[in-house]
């Protein structure tokens, strides 16, 4: 061989695995930043409140804006990543992160503070699509299911010491060094990680489908705003019926444009496929057995048990500390066990946590609420660890950009709607509660929507004649039921998945 060439493919073999860790590299750090706001926030949200001030349906924007844009725009930045380049597209997306999670410092009201959550969710959109993108391409066959179990595991470092991190920052320096961390670890990305990458793209891509981004957009938005609409005004009440019923018209919309469509953002065609049904229903099933948790305990532990931030983000270890070992653990069980009985397997042991969770009161001991929670993070991150590297497995390589778009539009707006129809159904399970009351309808749904939302002294003094043992029996009550309703919805998606995925138990590896 030519000596030239032959020193010329031995650097192009050497500089392959390297560009392949610095994408690792970049991603990683730049996954950590992701869960740290998202649960941090939720963490803060009593914080946020009691300075800002704010309606309990304003407050619960803080989380929905970010998730309305993360997941309106995902399946559109995964197109952008294919055409422009991932690299390019991941360096926009956590710069955009960082700027503006250092704005958020200075937010001088809630309604700048939602504006901006939101902006932090279109950068999260760029960073994930873009790095995903870049993941799938750099790496190849079991070295790329490995690579998406460590980003799972990253994400699961961030969801386990979010919440504790947010309760240290928040009864020390406030809640806006939350947003200082965040834009720390953009910067440690942007330095470290991204000179490491190399660029790629997809050579056939052909531009983002803006009637379909902006219809499916349209309907995300006013389902969501609809549901979280509904505690206040009513189900039945005009305005949310015509949320409601325009949020059917656009996704109708939407998927007569993608049936049209030369080359859509969504091809709605796989959908005929079982394993593709089943690979979208795993991060749904998460939803509800484990993100909507992250959100609705530190709300009930600071704001109607009375914890302390850091107290709650320490009981919050026993929920999200699997998440640092459970994902990389279930990616090598997949050596010898199908990925689809694995998931299976994995929501049926969180259902059983979520029935043993709500059987723990408000007057029980700390402990008592320990095991439970460490169950459903053990079961849940099975799936976790698993789906990332499934959803690009459904594609050719090439459209990995589409691939990682469709997934994590399924998991990001999977979370929105989730969250938002969780707390409508304990406000309304709320209201149930109090149905025998002599109270104007207006009170009880205002005091109902003030508790679902963590805030018992507001409503003490909405109705001021139930005291504080009283309340916190009711809210037990309703989110005892509430967690039944999750456990049952996990139980139907563990059937779904283990229908639709599974596969034959891999024959064990030979040893030498």
């Amino acid at each position: 061989m030519n000596p030239e060439l032959e020193l010329s493919l031995g650097q192009s073999a050497r500089s392959r695995p390297q560009s392949a860790s610095g994408v690792l590299a970049a991603v990683c750090l730049a996954a950590l930043m992701l869960p740290l706001t998202f649960v941090g926030v939720a963490v803060a949200t009593p914080a946020i409140g009691h300075e800002l001030g704010g309606s309990p349906l304003a407050l619960s924007w803080t989380t929905n804006a970010f998730m309305l844009t993360f997941g309106s725009v995902l399946m559109a930045a995964g197109t952008l990543a294919d055409e422009f380049g991932r690299k390019r597209l991941f360096s926009l997306g956590v710069a955009l992160f960082g700027l503006s999670s250092l704005a958020l410092v200075f937010v001088p009201t809630l309604l700048w503070l939602n504006l901006l959550r939101g902006v932090q969710g279109l950068a999260g959109a760029a960073a994930l699509a873009g790095g995903s993108a870049a993941l799938a391409q750099a790496f190849e066959g079991p070295a790329r299911t490995r690579a998406f179990s460590l980003l799972g595991t990253t994400f699961g470092v961030g969801l386990a010491f979010g919440p504790i991190l947010a309760g240290a920052l928040v009864e020390h320096v406030g809640w806006r060094g939350i947003f200082v961390s965040g834009a720390l670890i953009g910067g440690l990305s942007l330095g470290f990680g991204v000179p490491r990458m190399a660029e790629s793209r997809d050579p056939e891509a052909q531009g983002v489908d803006w009637p379909g981004t902006l219809s499916f957009t349209l309907a995300l938005v006013l389902l969501t705003w609809g549901i979280l609409q509904a505690p206040q005004s009513g189900w039945s009440s005009p305005w949310v019926l015509s949320l409601l019923a325009g949020s059917m018209l656009a996704l109708w919309l939407f998927i007569v444009v993608e049936g049209r469509a030369a080359r859509p953002m969504l091809d709605l065609s796989l959908f005929r496929y079982p394993r593709f049904v089943g690979v979208q229903v795993l991060p749904i099933a998460t939803c509800y057995c484990y993100v909507v948790l992250l959100i609705l305990l530190p709300i009930r532990f600071i704001g109607v048990e009375g914890y302390s931030a850091i107290d709650a983000g320490l009981l919050m270890l026993a929920l999200s500390a699997p998440m640092l070992v459970v994902p990389f653990a279930a990616g090598w069980l997949s050596r010898w066990f199908s990925a689809g009985n694995l998931s299976s397997l994995g929501l049926l042991v969180a259902a059983a946590g979520l029935c043993w969770l709500s059987l723990v009161g408000p007057a029980q001991a700390p402990i008592e609420r320990v095991w439970p929670l460490l169950l459903i993070g053990l079961g849940s991150g099975l799936p976790w660890g698993l789906m990332d590297g499934l959803s690009v497995s459904v594609v050719p390589k090439e459209r990995a950009g589409m691939a990682s778009g469709i997934f994590s539009t399924t998991r990001v707006a999977g979370e929105g709607i989730a969250l938002a129809l969780v707390v409508a159904l304990l406000a309304g399970l709320l209201q149930q509660s109090l149905a025998g009351r002599a109270l104007p309808g207006e009170t009880l749904m205002l005091a109902a929507r003030q508790l679902a939302g963590g805030d018992l002294p507001g409503t003490l003094a909405t109705v001021p004649e139930l005291g504080r043992e009283a309340w916190l029996t009711l809210y037990g009550q309703a989110f005892s039921r509430l967690l039944q309703v999750l456990a049952l919805i996990t139980l139907l998606a563990a059937l779904v998945v283990r229908v639709t995925l599974h596969e034959p138990r891999h024959p064990r590896p030979a040893t030498a």
